[in-house]
């Protein structure tokens, strides 16, 4: 099972949810058999570790964020992924339009929340910590939850 997760820049949210998931998935002995990745629809930070204040809040919290920011590549994401996972409206409009026939693969993060009942997983890169341990907290419900629904398609 292919995990792609995705936001606008590739250096906040989906780094996180990367980053959380991938530790998820570790701690549930599935790593052989879940790869998980992120990218973003836009290419201003390819080739960017994720934003400092996103990786100190997650570290604080035990989650390394250790991935390079890439863009969204229509010729391989969608053919390689068996789920991509976008963190707001606009992202899943922008990978919608780029394969509209993959939309059977495109998901909210916020569809797997358990107990956040958020609409989208804000975007934290201009605001303050507050920003940043909301989308942890919201990555993390929402990982806790795809995390079972994909136990149940292995």
């Amino acid at each position: 099972m292919k995990i792609l997760f995705v936001c606008l820049g590739n250096i906040c949210r989906s780094p996180t949810a990367e980053g959380i998931f991938q530790s998820l998935v570790n701690k549930a002995g599935l790593k052989d058999k879940v790869v998980v990745d992120s990218a973003g629809t836009s290419g201003c930070h390819v080739g960017e570790r994720a934003d400092s204040r996103m990786r100190d809040h997650a570290m604080a919290r035990g989650y390394a964020l250790t991935s390079i920011s890439r863009k969204f590549d229509e010729h391989r994401d969608f053919e390689l992924f068996d789920k991509i996972v976008v963190m707001d409206a606009v992202n899943y409009r922008d990978v919608l339009e780029l394969g509209p026939k993959y939309k059977d693969k495109i998901f909210m993060m916020t569809d797997f929340c358990q107990s956040h009942s958020e609409e989208k997983v804000p975007d934290p890169y201009y605001g303050g910590a507050a920003g940043f341990e909301k989308v942890i907290d919201i990555v993390l419900d929402a990982s806790e939850g795809l995390l079972e629904v994909i136990q149940k398609e292995l």
